[in-house]
């Protein structure tokens, strides 16, 4: 078993304020800024736009659902990690977070502080070069903040995450107060045939383009040896952060095609820009490269915080380098693993090479959120499972959702095979170390133990 002196050395200064502040931190980042562009070329109608929308939303309150009750089971530093090994085994949640490591988590952190760079040359213009250095030091003073405190950093993303739920919502506002600044053409105008409709595999793919949008929903998780009354703070964050970016995607979403006509939508690649320019014409880009800029920085700001619990929680457990799980004595911050973490998501800028690692390996996060639903549906049956939270409909809906998961990752799978491949044996690397861990003291027994299902 994990030392429960590990948490108990972590501060817990997180309430729900700064629990459900991490939720829609994390989740709306830059995506939901391009990627509406990416579900209309898949699904180009309206009505398949918000049902592909609604479909991705109720994925993710499943999926909230089933960490909220296993919060409550578990309320230890790690989260999903954790999860993974009480109800299946230490095997599985150790590939977890050997593939956040070194592609999902770090590969994101890396792309959202190139996202900031980019925006931020709107406005201070500078090449391939200065947008590296930018986002590395970004990486680097967000850890900072991080490393000297968990107060500090869930105050600076907290301040960010209710900055940028005012400044969509005043964009969503201006959008419908004032329209398109030009006029759009009537249906007589239009030249373009109706769009065909949507086979399986596309809204499944939309699914999955809406899917890493609200990507981010399950890490508050990982900060559970850090939050007062994890058991019942956590659930609700879920409820109230998963809630709050439902509402602004939906409205998000209304405001473009508002002001864009479906055309325009399906051919942007930055489609919030686009509709910022038609209503506030010359201007829109520098107001929504602004919000970008915002908006990133708040997502790097919890991604950051959120990761090191993740390797914090491995190190305690024996399956990573015991140095690594070190809790500063004066900020009692897990500083070595905020460090790993700030070294590897910049060589990745660095290097580039995040785009490649985390675009073949993003899809497996969807696997593990099925094993998840398997191992909660495992745990309820065992007698010592006592969660003080408990999603509804199981086993149907964990069912349902398990059906959902591996649908998004099949069509992933099949719609770009080789690097499908190339990820899922990058994840599968992960299993000769664990036995190499596994076997070294202190953790054999442990690993046979959680190897034992009901």
């Amino acid at each position: 078993m994990s030392d429960p002196t590990r948490s108990a050395e972590l501060q817990r200064s997180l309430g729900p304020v700064q629990a459900s502040a991490l939720v829609v931190g994390i989740i709306i980042g830059a995506s939901i800024f391009v990627q509406p562009s990416e579900i209309v070329r898949e699904v180009p109608s309206i009505p398949g736009i918000f049902l592909v929308w609604t479909a991705a939303g109720l994925l993710t309150v499943v999926g909230a659902l089933l960490c909220a009750e296993l919060a409550s089971a578990y309320p230890e530093t790690g989260g999903v990690y954790v999860f993974l090994r009480r109800t299946l085994s230490p095997a599985v949640a150790f590939l977890w977070g050997w593939a956040m490591f070194w592609s999902m988590h770090s590969g994101i952190i890396a792309a959202i502080s190139v996202v900031f760079a980019r925006y931020l040359s709107y406005f201070l213009p500078t090449g391939d070069t200065g947008i590296r250095l930018i986002a590395t030091l970004a990486i680097l003073a967000v850890s900072a903040i991080n490393y000297l405190g968990v107060r500090h950093g869930a105050r600076l993303q907290a301040a960010f995450s209710i900055g940028k739920v005012l400044a969509i919502a005043v964009v969503i506002l201006v959008a419908f107060a004032l329209g398109p600044r030009a006029p759009l053409p009537s249906p007589s105008e239009a030249t373009s045939p109706p769009p065909p409709p949507a086979d399986l595999a596309a809204f499944v793919r939309a699914i999955a383009a809406g899917l890493f949008a609200f990507g981010g929903w399950h890490m508050v998780t990982y900060t559970a040896g850090e939050t007062v009354g994890a058991r019942r703070t956590i659930p609700r964050a879920l409820a109230i952060g998963i809630g709050v970016v439902i509402l602004c995607y939906l409205a998000l979403n209304a405001a473009y095609l508002y002001v864009l006509p479906l055309d325009a939508v399906v051919g942007s690649v930055r489609v919030a820009a686009d509709a910022a320019d038609a209503v506030l014409g010359s201007g829109g880009a520098a107001v929504l490269s602004a919000l970008v800029v915002f908006s990133s920085f708040g997502a790097l700001a919890g991604l950051v915080l959120a990761g090191p619990r993740v390797y914090h929680a491995m190190a305690g457990d024996g399956l990573l380098f015991r140095w690594a799980g070190a809790v500063h004595p004066r900020f009692r911050t897990p500083h070595r693993a905020i460090a790993l973490q700030a070294v590897w998501s910049c060589v990745l800028v660095a290097t580039g090479s995040y785009r490649a690692l985390f675009t073949r390996v993003i899809y497996t996060e969807w696997i593990f959120f099925a094993l998840l639903a398997v191992g909660l549906m495992l745990a309820r049956r065992r007698p010592d499972y006592a969660p003080t939270v408990r999603m509804p409909g199981v086993p149907l809906v964990p069912a349902l959702f398990v059906a959902g998961a591996l649908t998004v990752v099949a069509v992933a799978v099949a719609s770009a095979p080789a690097d499908s491949v190339v990820g899922l044996l990058l994840v599968l690397a992960g299993w000769p170390v664990y036995i190499l861990w596994a076997g070294r003291a202190g953790t054999r027994e442990e690993a046979r133990a959680y190897d034992r299902l009901p």
